[in-house]
């Protein structure tokens, strides 16, 4: 019992440094984008582009703007994404839409590569993301019913027409309130995952959820592998996925399962805390992505199986 104080304080220490290294690392992105952004709003040049942009995002039931913080989402991660989006003129609708999709394809070339070096093609982990992303997002659209062009262009009409002082104290003021939330909320997440790790407790939760792992058609034996994915995401839990992918027992298909699960469900606690920012509806968050990582596992599943017979 005498260890724990020290674990506890281990812990922490462990993850207020993450965490102050994670928030640094985010506002080297959010501040660039997120002025790139409002000045891309500001300029209109958006809406010169609005007929090649349009008929892609009308699919997601989306304006034409809303590609800039998918498109940003995809090449780069959830922080580029929010950066473009917290400056957009979106309703909470279509920021939810939004999240929603690049929370599934988000920092594609990076986490391609990493699934590529632990058990699954980078074009096939990336393709089976799209379309999840698109799937998902279109059946979220009909429940969310999103009213997009209008509010759209009315809110791009007041950004253009603002003086470019007003427009670059309005980026200030909420690009400050985003970070000084999202400081908040990294650190007590990387808190809370540095105490779990110092006790050891991802592991228990591992034996604790092994039905849940088999309801969505993984393998036992991958366990450490998705709650690692899971609670860390692909690109800071790539060490362990790696090394564990080389050293485990685990046959092509079971890995090609795990990859295609925590492709589309990763990161579940901190990539959709950081949309909590906006106001959004946690369910949207959190359930869709996760039944569609079910779903994607048990199709891709029948599907070998047919191919077997």
């Amino acid at each position: 019992m005498g260890s724990n104080p020290n674990r506890l304080k281990k812990g922490f220490t462990s993850g207020i440094t993450k965490g102050w290294s994670g928030f640094v690392w985010m506002l080297q992105i959010i501040i660039p984008i997120s002025f790139l952004t409002s000045l891309l709003s500001y300029s209109g040049w958006m809406d010169r582009i609005d007929f090649l942009l349009q008929p892609v995002m009308s699919l997601l039931n989306l304006p034409s703007m809303a590609a800039l913080p998918i498109l940003v989402g995809m090449l780069t991660g959830i922080y580029g994404g929010i950066a473009s989006m917290v400056m957009l003129p979106l309703t909470n609708e279509q920021m939810t839409l939004i999240a929603v999709f690049i929370l599934i394809s988000h920092n594609l070339v990076q986490e391609g590569i990493i699934q590529a070096k632990s058990g699954i093609h980078p074009l096939k982990a990336t393709l089976f993301r799209l379309t999840a992303s698109v799937i998902t997002v279109i059946i979220v659209a009909r429940f969310l019913k999103p009213d997009t062009l209008a509010v759209m262009s009315e809110g791009l009409s007041r950004a253009a027409a603002q003086p470019l002082m007003a427009m670059l104290k309005n980026w200030f003021i909420a690009s400050f309130y985003l970070c000084i939330k999202m400081f908040v909320i990294i650190m007590a997440l990387m808190i809370l995952l540095g105490i779990m790790k110092s006790f050891n407790i991802i592991h228990h939760i591992v034996r604790v959820i092994s039905p849940v792992l088999k309801a969505m058609g993984l393998n036992q034996k991958v366990g450490i592998l998705w709650i690692t994915a899971a609670v860390f995401g692909i690109a800071y839990g790539a060490v362990v996925i790696v090394e564990e992918a080389k050293e485990g027992n685990f046959d092509r298909q079971e890995l090609e399962k795990l990859h295609i699960s925590i492709g589309i469900n990763h990161s579940m606690v901190e990539d959709p805390a950081l949309f909590l920012t906006f106001g959004l509806n946690p369910f949207w968050l959190w359930v869709p992505r996760l039944l569609t990582a079910v779903l994607a596992v048990h199709l891709f599943g029948l599907w070998h199986r047919i191919k077997s017979r």
